[in-house]
C-alpha cells in the first residue's frame, strides 16, 4: 500500500471510504483500519446496516416470462405508432 494510505487521518479515511467500499476491496487490512479503533467503528456499523438491508430488501431476480412480456409490449407499440 502507498504510503500516503498508512497516514491517512479519521477525515480523509472517511471521506475515501464510499469509494473503497465501491470498490469491494479488502478493508479490514487497510493501515488506518489497524491502528484506529474510530473507523473500525464506524465501519462495523455500515456494515451492520448494509447486510440489514440485504434482509429487508432481498435481490430477486424477476421472472423470465416478464422479460417476454416486456419485449412483446415494445414490439406492440412500434407497430401501433407506425413507420418513423
Amino acid at each position: 500500500m502507498k504510503e500516503d494510505t498508512i497516514l491517512m487521518d479519521c477525515e480523509e479515511f472517511q471521506s475515501q471510504l464510499p469509494e473503497m467500499i465501491g470498490a469491494g476491496g479488502d478493508l479490514a487490512s487497510h493501515p488506518h483500519l489497524q491502528s484506529c479503533a474510530l473507523c473500525r467503528a464506524l465501519l462495523a456499523d455500515l456494515e451492520t446496516i448494509a447486510e440489514a438491508a440485504r434482509r429487508l430488501f432481498p435481490i430477486e431476480e424477476p421472472p423470465d416470462e416478464l422479460w417476454n412480456q416486456i419485449e412483446l409490449g415494445i414490439q406492440q407499440e412500434k407497430k401501433a405508432s407506425g413507420p418513423e
